[in-house]
């Protein structure tokens, strides 16, 4: 099966001969703690996919869900495909295409099918990153694993549950766009890198008695005007920020 051709300008076609990026890249954060915090939930996998680039980073989790080793590497278009069951394809891809070209994130249900045969049921999430002219620059997103809970309870009781769940999800995924743009302010203000400028969001965050979430908001709300930077959250930044060379 053929994949769709993403149509907007500077989005590259959907292709099975994407490959991974050539670096990986960066882990997401909890919106409350380190990016390598154990996970305490159902299985669950995070992926990013660069429409320019037409590339896939894939977690070693998400690896390990299609019965693949942990270390994997060399996500691709074409792995997603061979794994995906047969049925399930389209539309999977038709929701990814959706988030690629027109910005629209999605939750969808599909089913894949395991190195050693084993068929699992995932509810997958995407959520577009977009640039300020509207373009899409990348798709990030969860897939879980809900095999084991699929057929119990009723079946009203497990829709809720996993709209519940996914609302959750989608809410983390938010956090963790939140973070990241505060990352980014930080590391222009400190000339740091992307591991310390989280480091200095939890330096933050247990000197302000304020969650990582929330100071990120702060800081994002503040670099666009919408509101002033705390006082105490200030002063930390302003004695991490370099000296301002004099001009000669």
């Amino acid at each position: 099966m053929s994949s769709p051709t993403l149509s907007r300008d500077r989005v590259r076609p959907f292709s099975v001969n994407d490959q991974a990026p050539t670096e990986a890249a960066a882990a997401p954060v909890s919106p409350d703690g380190p990016a390598d915090a154990p996970a305490i939930h159902r299985v669950a996998g995070r992926y990013s996919y660069d429409p320019r680039r037409g590339t896939w980073w894939w977690s070693p989790e998400l690896f390990a869900l299609h019965g693949l080793p942990a270390d994997s590497t060399g996500a691709s278009t074409e792995i997603l495909l061979q794994y995906l069951h047969p049925e399930d394809r389209a539309r999977t891809l038709a929701a990814i295409t959706g988030a690629c070209t027109e910005g629209r994130p999605f939750t969808v249900i599909t089913r894949i099918v395991r190195a050693d045969g084993q068929q699992r049921t995932l509810v997958l999430l995407g959520e577009p990153e977009t640039e300020a002219d509207g373009q899409v620059t990348a798709v990030h997103g969860t897939a879980v694993d809900l095999t084991d809970c699929a057929q119990t309870g009723d079946l009203p009781d497990r829709t809720s549950a996993l709209e519940a769940e996914v609302a959750q999800m989608r809410a983390a995924m938010a956090s963790r766009a939140t973070i990241e743009q505060a990352k980014g302010i930080l590391m222009l203000l400190t000339s740091c890198s992307d591991h310390v400028a989280f480091e200095l969001l939890a330096h933050i965050s247990s000197h302000t008695h304020r969650k990582v979430r929330a100071i990120a908001e702060s800081i994002t709300e503040s670099a666009s005007g919408h509101a002033r930077l705390p006082d105490d959250v200030r002063a930390i930044i302003r004695d991490a920020c370099p000296p301002t060379r004099p001009h000669r």
